[in-house]
């Protein structure tokens, strides 16, 4: 029973005490743990604390800082590129569709969205924007506030008329600085985003001028028909989160600090620069003028010291006019005699520079989510492999932040576009409205594809392509999507050229000749190959 009791911790005096420097939180000798103070809260406690400065500072470096700004062209650009392509994927088998039938509805689908969303009078309310410009500001709000929001509304009829356009779904993307941050256990709001009793949100509470004064107006998540009204994605980072923080906020710090390291090495080099010069000047001094003196009274003598002097005059004379200028406009006349300017060399910057800066560089490209060689532009030591490595370890956060960020406000205003399109009879739908309300989500279901995956050497990401086809471990439409092409899209351009081809007694550039050559040893069957070499 005592063993018992000392294994299971129940004994008295004789059960073993923990050690104090054993388990989590042990400190050096430093004591450098017990110099950094932390508290612990919900994460959605912090944010609403730090929401609104994080926003602000966010906003000030970017506005200032003409590399966060191209940084953040740059997550656009992997991002969604020129735009975000649309891929409809219905379910229509249940509906009476057959293969034919449904690619034709999907062509239908792409046409009408390439053509509503390319038209900034049709998709934006205030008419000032297309599709992909407002996903641009989304992914630029997602990167200041760490979070967009867009609304979505119907014109009617009447004011359709009005300004001489056809469609009634419209697009309103709105600052996340108009979301209050309201924040009240009583009337279950938090920051703005009101919640029913289970936790989901039901609205959203915006502030708006409206004559000239804030007005704070409630927006449904969702309508009486259970369309969705509001968009608003961000990055959660715990399962309590309801909003977003601006994504530089871990690097604010070594922003910062990078910034005072630049600006403290630029004016300490500019100083260097300017006055790093020496002037040597052997002046006249009375010892001189004394021997002078001392030469005598004859007639040779007062000649020569006369001369002494005037030369010495002369040259005093022609030293004081001259002069030594450095700015914009450098200038340096003759000098005094054994007068000598040295132009002394910088140490600054010195050679812990390059280290440090590199580092800070670091530290922000990998929280804006760039490489780092993106974020600086400089590419010195990269090599093929280092590349390869870089554009893989990369690209699923480009992915994960197109899906989670970018894509889900191109899908809402695509549903709105739909609904309305085969409600008002405009989009020819089997069963009509009623069959696509009862099937709405399968009906609606895409997917959204951005630009090409980087790579190195296109010709050995096309040969690994050609690789994963031939041994069946992919397909056409994922290597299209690998390098940003609609799989429906590049067949219909193929039919359409080899047969334009075929038709004028052309050789189709798609149709491989069997005779152009050998086969290549990597295309050889293993067989055959085997056979070749005993032969």
């Amino acid at each position: 029973m005592k063993l018992l009791d000392r294994i299971f911790g129940r004994g008295g005096a004789s059960a073993p005490r923990p050690s104090p420097k054993s388990g989590y939180l042990r400190d050096s000798r430093s004591k450098i743990l017990s110099t950094r103070g932390a508290s612990l809260r919900h994460h959605r406690d912090d944010v609403r604390i730090a929401w609104r400065r994080a926003a602000g500072l966010a906003m000030d470096i970017i506005q200032n800082s003409g590399r966060l700004r191209g940084a953040v062209d740059q997550v656009i650009a992997d991002t969604v590129g020129v735009e975000l392509i649309l891929n409809p994927v219905p379910d229509l088998s249940k509906l009476g569709y057959d293969k034919k039938e449904t690619d034709d509805f999907v062509r239908l689908l792409k046409a009408e969205w390439k053509h509503w969303a390319w038209n900034q009078r049709e998709c934006d309310l205030k008419g000032k924007f297309i599709a992909p410009q407002m996903v641009d500001v989304a992914l630029r709000h997602d990167v200041v506030y760490g979070e967009a929001l867009m609304l979505m509304d119907y014109m009617p009829a009447g004011l359709r008329r009005r300004y001489g356009i056809g469609s009634g779904a419209k697009m309103c993307l709105t600052t996340p600085t108009s979301l209050v941050q309201d924040t009240n256990a009583f009337e279950n709001i938090y920051q703005g985003v009101i919640h029913d009793e289970i936790g989901r949100p039901s609205a959203y509470r915006l502030a708006e001028k409206e004559d000239g004064l804030t007005v704070k107006r409630d927006y449904r998540a969702y309508d009486a028909a259970g369309r969705q009204m509001v968009a608003h994605v961000f990055d959660p980072v715990d399962s309590n989160d309801v909003r977003g923080i601006s994504r530089l906020v871990p690097a604010f710090r070594e922003y910062l600090q990078w910034e005072v390291l630049v600006d403290a090495t630029v004016q300490a080099q500019i100083l260097q620069t300017v006055f790093a010069q020496v002037l040597t000047s052997e002046k006249f001094s009375a010892e001189a003028f004394e021997a002078i003196e001392a030469l005598g009274e004859g007639q040779d003598e007062r000649k020569l010291r006369d001369e002494y002097r005037d030369y010495f005059l002369a040259t005093l004379e022609q030293a004081s006019e001259s002069e030594i200028s450095v700015g914009s406009d450098p200038k340096i006349s003759h000098l005094g005699p054994g007068e000598k300017l040295e132009l002394m060399s910088t140490g600054i910057p010195g050679p812990q520079f390059l280290p440090v800066s590199t580092e800070l560089q670091r530290g922000m490209a990998r929280a804006i989510g760039i490489s780092h060689a993106s974020y600086t532009m400089n590419y010195e030591g990269a090599t093929y492999s280092s590349t390869r490595m870089e554009g893989a370890s990369l690209h699923p956060v480009v992915t994960r932040r197109r899906e989670r960020i970018a894509a889900p406000i191109c899908q809402l205003a695509y549903e709105h576009r739909v609904d309305e399109l085969i409600g008002t009879g405009k989009l020819p739908f089997k069963g009509g409205y009623e069959a696509f309300l009862a099937n709405r989500d399968k009906i609606l279901w895409a997917q959204w594809q951005g630009p090409a995956k980087a790579t190195a050497d296109d010709q050995k990401s096309a040969k690994a392509a050609s690789e994963r086809l031939l041994n069946g471990t992919s397909t056409l439409d994922m290597e299209c999507a690998e390098i940003g092409a609609d799989a429906e899209e590049v067949f219909e351009r193929r039919a359409y050229w080899h047969n334009r081809y075929v038709a004028a007694g052309m050789p189709s550039p798609f149709v491989r000749n069997p005779g152009s050559g050998e086969q290549k040893e990597d295309l050889i069957p293993a067989d055959k190959s085997q056979k070749k070499e005993d032969a």
